[in-house]
């Protein structure tokens, strides 16, 4: 099974504040659960970025911890950790932008929301991070028309890796209500 999720931020303080976790530890704690409930060591997770950043704890610590086959798309919080470990040890391929194949359906994986990506005209869908749950920004609204652009940021995903076909359900829930409240006075 193949798993997408981005900008989990272990070990960082004011993710765990904007979260409302106690503790960096409590949240480190639940996303690691969250994570293992769902991934088998036999399982694929693209990470769109941003896994962990500012941490007191060595990045192995959580990497081996994490279940399944993991793939990075390096994101702009992840450069400092990334140099204190071997990364072929801990991951199956590392790059700024990702593509893959499964069972006739394509993918791009970039830590970054991109207007176009490899086979986007053939059906291929983009997995991304970065903007967390961010509405306010001025692209946000343009952002929504993108067919088969989604977010895997875990402030969206319920904390957790998901399918592309919940990353296709959770967009389309967050696009209709969305467009509900776009056409409110």
């Amino acid at each position: 099974m193949d798993y997408f999720i981005a900008d989990t931020h272990f070990g960082h303080e004011k993710m765990r504040m904007r979260r409302g976790f106690a503790s960096v530890e409590e949240m480190d704690e639940a996303l690691i659960a969250n994570w293992n409930a769902r991934v088998g060591d036999a399982d694929d997770v693209y990470i769109a970025g941003d896994l962990i950043y500012r941490n007191e704890r060595p990045a192995e610590d959580y990497l081996r911890r994490l279940r399944g086959r993991k793939h990075l798309a390096v994101g702009n919080h992840d450069r400092a950790w990334m140099r204190t470990v071997r990364l072929a040890e801990w991951f199956a391929e590392a790059a700024f932008v990702l593509e893959g194949e499964r069972k006739g359906t394509s993918f791009t994986v970039c830590h970054y929301p991109m207007m176009d990506w490899y086979r986007r005209r053939h059906g291929a869908h983009l997995i991304y991070g970065h903007i967390h749950e961010t509405t306010a920004e001025p692209y946000y609204p343009f952002l929504q028309t993108v067919p088969r652009a989604y977010n895997a940021g875990v402030d969206v995903n319920n904390l957790r890796p998901v399918t592309l076909s919940e990353l296709i359900a959770n967009t389309a829930r967050r696009r209709a209500r969305h467009a509900i409240q776009g056409n409110q006075p």
